[in-house]
C-alpha cells in the first residue's frame, strides 16, 4: 500500500530515486539536490513501507505562479497512478493559483501523461515558453 507524505526523505533516499530515473543532472551534486529539496514550496512523497517509490516537487510564490519542479516515480513503481496522485495532491494545495506550469522532457509519453492530468502546450494559451539553460 502507497502512503503519500509531505515529507522531505533523506539525501541517500533523494539520491537512490533520481538515480532510478537516471536524472544525473541533480544527483552529480548531491549538496545541491539536497539544498533545492528543502528549499522547495512543498515536497509530497510516495512510501511503500520505508521505500521511497516518488515525490513531487514545487517552487514557486504560491499566490501567482506554481512550478512543478519535479515528480519522479521510480521505475518498479510506474504506472501504478502514483505519479498522477503526487500531482494532483500537489495542485489541490494551491486551487487559487492561476498559473501552474512545469517543463518536461518531449516525448509522446510524458505529454500524454501531462495531457491527461489537465496541463496543455503554452502554444495553446496563445504563449511561448522561453528557457535559459546554464551549463555549470
Amino acid at each position: 500500500m502507497i502512503t503519500i507524505l509531505d515529507t522531505i526523505p533523506s539525501l541517500e533516499q533523494l539520491l537512490t530515486l533520481y538515480d532510478s530515473v537516471g536524472w544525473s543532472a541533480y544527483t552529480c551534486e548531491p549538496d545541491r539536490l539536497e539544498r533545492a529539496v528543502t528549499s522547495s514550496l512543498s515536497v509530497f512523497t510516495a512510501w511503500d513501507g520505508p521505500h521511497l517509490a516518488g515525490l513531487v516537487r514545487a517552487v514557486g510564490d504560491g499566490e501567482t505562479i506554481l512550478y512543478i519542479q519535479d515528480l519522479l516515480v521510480r521505475p518498479s513503481y510506474q504506472r501504478r497512478g502514483i505519479g498522477r496522485h503526487l500531482l494532483e495532491i500537489c495542485l489541490a494545495q494551491y486551487p487559487h493559483v492561476r498559473q501552474k506550469v512545469l517543463l518536461t522532457d518531449n516525448t509522446e509519453e510524458n505529454l500524454a501523461f501531462y495531457r491527461a492530468c489537465g496541463f496543455i502546450s503554452s502554444k495553446d494559451f496563445g504563449c511561448t515558453a522561453l528557457l535559459r539553460m546554464e551549463h555549470i
